[in-house]
């Protein structure tokens, strides 16, 4: 998420610290660092949550242009049940031949759902460990049911001011299967 983009109450925040710690005489310039790195750690965990959502947005909408578009530009990687594909043309193709583009075609709708993100920002660089659920609607009973139960293993860059997939690797742990090869 770009500085224009952020939410108006990081900035509130920011100001009101900046203000306070500038009105305050005890408040040291280590001290102004420390609040400021704390900060960008807040901001760069709702950046990568909010590529996170964008990421379910894009594969629910079946729309794999704009889903290739959230990983690094020629190392973006995902890999996965359903095979693996590194560069954006690449992950497109993938996506598109694997589940197909057309989300009136399928004869169920579906939703992924995320959960308990636990994310490690190191400078430009960061990784995470997401939960997902897919969840499709029974045909007999009209209701959500949920297929499977799954983890992203993550590895995300800042590329020109913003969170990018460099590796995105997909587990499905209910039911069992096959873990995807790891290069």
């Amino acid at each position: 998420m770009s500085a224009s983009n952020r939410p108006k109450w990081i900035c509130a925040a920011l100001s009101v610290v900046l203000a306070t710690a500038m009105l305050t005489p005890q408040v040291k310039a280590a001290d102004l660092q420390a609040i400021e790195a704390r900060l960008q750690q807040l901001e760069d965990r709702e950046d990568i949550r909010a590529l996170i959502l964008a990421y379910g947005r894009a594969l629910d909408g079946r729309d794999f242009h704009a889903f290739a578009g959230l990983f690094a530009e020629d190392a973006g990687e995902w890999v996965g049940g359903l095979g693996s594909a590194k560069g954006r043309d690449a992950i497109f193709e993938l996506m598109d031949s694997t589940i197909g583009h057309n989300p009136q075609s399928s004869s169920q709708s579906n939703f992924h759902v995320f959960s308990n993100e636990q994310i490690v920002i190191d400078g430009d660089t960061a990784g995470a460990v997401t939960k997902w659920i897919f969840v499709v609607q029974d045909q007999t009973e009209n209701s959500p049911q949920w297929l499977y139960l799954g983890h992203y293993n993550d590895t995300y860059i800042r590329e020109e001011g913003d969170w990018r997939f460099l590796r995105r690797e997909a587990f499905t742990d209910i039911p069992v299967q096959d873990t995807p090869a790891v290069d």
